[in-house]
């Protein structure tokens, strides 16, 4: 299986202004956001990204598009990767949000957690792990088992994903940090996932390309995890 990139989306102006912007229609980049959207060409230059898939919403669609503009690649949309339907709690500060009952909930026991309007966490987790999954089995059967993808989305979304890679429960998935622009890489294998980034706001991501394999016939990215190192990046013949 392939190796996803799942980045974050850049700093909206949500996020500078302390609002849950949910799935509101016009929410895009500020100046910081872009500024992180464009370094993302250079973060990535020492990888070979074979797609690019995004959330619909405007915030993700800004962050790809300089990528997409330098790999001269176009952007796959899955609404399944799209942010949390928060329902009435869209465009809400969250120092309100803070005070309703339903936070601790969101907080301690996401799992059960429904927003008034909206969708479920646990729902939203089955549909984000779906898609992620069902892309990377698609393009790797397009452009082989060493393939590195992107997927833009959110951060909640991101990490439900990540927490299903970790074999955790969604109930602690809030231990999990994700910043507007980071980038967490999972690579999928056979029997398990390994994750090899997480919150990663650093430089050059070159070191996340799974080696090709040293004989001429092609080999097998490893489920099996190499003892006191790295992970599955060793290729069977």
């Amino acid at each position: 299986m392939g190796t996803v990139i799942l980045l974050r989306h850049g700093r909206s102006s949500a996020n500078s202004s302390g609002v849950l912007a949910g799935r509101a229609p016009k929410v895009g980049l500020d100046e910081t956001g872009r500024a992180q959207a464009e370094a993302l060409v250079q973060r990535l230059a020492g990888v070979p990204v074979a797609a690019v898939v995004s959330s619909p919403l405007l915030r993700c669609r800004q962050t790809v598009a300089p990528l997409l503009a330098d790999r001269g690649l176009s952007r796959i949309t899955d609404s399944r990767l799209s942010e949390v339907d928060y329902g009435e709690w869209t465009g809400r500060e969250l120092k309100s949000l803070a005070k309703e009952p339903l936070w601790k909930v969101v907080q301690l026991h996401p799992s059960a957690a429904v927003f008034p309007g909206g969708e479920g966490l646990a729902a939203m987790q089955a549909r984000a792990v779906s898609a992620v999954r069902d892309h990377d089995a698609r393009i790797t059967g397009e452009h082989g088992e060493h393939a590195v993808w992107v997927a833009c989305t959110h951060g909640d979304v991101i990490k439900a994903v990540l927490a299903d890679a970790l074999g955790q429960h969604l109930d602690a998935f809030q231990r999990i940090v994700i910043d507007p622009g980071s980038v967490s890489v999972v690579r999928y294998t056979e029997t398990r996932p390994f994750v090899l980034r997480v919150n990663d706001n650093g430089g050059d991501l070159a070191g996340i390309v799974p080696p090709k394999p040293k004989r001429r016939r092609r080999g097998t990215l490893s489920s099996d995890a190499d003892v006191g190192g790295t992970t599955g990046r060793k290729d069977r013949p």
